[in-house]
């Protein structure tokens, strides 16, 4: 055991939170889910998790809620839109004598970034770094689930803006939260505390991927997404430039292959799912 026995869990909905909740419980820790009196996943929650409805924003009683659970890590499953509650967070989480705290993170390394969608994040660790609130930062690239809603299958093709032959990271979403749990109740502190773990089910492309839903449906390469595909042409033009793999480096700007799944060794033995495994093509 890593020392680490109570965990707390922001943005616990279906997607991540839920499942990292899920996943710790396997672990015979305790989880409770930090909800917004207004959210409705506590009803989709595992069973086991207890509930803490607080206001992100209300500092006092969410250092109260971590107090009273006694939690050793904050976890943050937050979408993008919300990541600005996370700056109260961790200011609860520091005023709690919280030992770790895992930001949102996951998908594209920001570490060392300087564009507009990943100074948020890096703001926040930052922030953290401050406070003197140690952190653990996880990027895992493309999660396999999302490929579908990226390329737009349902509308009868799979959409590729540009080439798609640049490498992604791509993991899945029961191997990320596997993965989190297992770290944060099996690995000792000083390998948590103020580290990066770069995660990789599969190294692929677009248009390998593409290639396995051929008997499905065909591949486009287009010069524009469907209508409405906003995050989808954000994200086809993020990968276009090789910053979907977990080995990229804002420092150099340049994908260091060899370091996009560096993190895997710290889950000994365990077996990663494929694309075509997550997707079941």
């Amino acid at each position: 055991m890593s020392g680490y026995t109570s965990f707390a869990i922001a943005g616990a909905g279906p997607t991540m939170g839920g499942r990292i909740a899920k996943a710790l419980l396997a672990h015979g820790v305790s989880v409770v889910a930090l909800t917004r009196p207004t959210s409705t996943s506590s009803g989709s929650l595992p069973e086991g998790v207890k509930v803490a409805s607080v206001d992100y924003a209300d500092i006092p009683a969410v250092t109260s809620a971590l107090r009273e659970h006694k939690v050793d890590v904050v976890i943050s499953a937050l979408a993008y839109g919300a990541l600005s509650a996370q700056t109260p967070l961790g200011d609860a989480a520091k005023a709690a004598g919280v030992k770790l705290f895992v930001p949102s993170e996951y998908g594209m390394p920001t570490e060392g970034g300087k564009e507009g969608h990943m100074i948020p994040k890096s703001q926040f660790a930052d922030h953290l770094k401050s406070l003197g609130v140690p952190s653990a930062r996880i990027y895992n690239g493309l999660f396999m689930e999302f490929i579908p809603w990226l390329t737009g299958v349902d509308h009868g093709k799979f959409h590729i803006l540009g080439k798609g032959d640049k490498p992604i990271s791509t993991t899945s979403l029961d191997d990320v939260s596997g993965f989190i749990a297992y770290i944060l109740t099996s690995l000792p502190p000083s390998k948590l505390q103020n580290a990066t773990f770069r995660i990789e089910g599969e190294r692929t492309s677009l248009a390998a991927i593409g290639a396995l839903y051929a008997p499905k449906v065909p591949t486009a390469h287009v010069t524009e997404l469907p209508e409405g595909f906003t995050k989808q042409t954000f994200l086809h033009g993020q990968i276009e430039k090789g910053r979907l793999s977990s080995g990229w480096n804002n420092y150099t700007d340049s994908d260091e292959p060899e370091n996009a799944a560096s993190g895997n060794a710290a889950w000994a033995g365990h077996q990663w799912k494929s694309v075509k495994e997550a997707l079941g093509l």
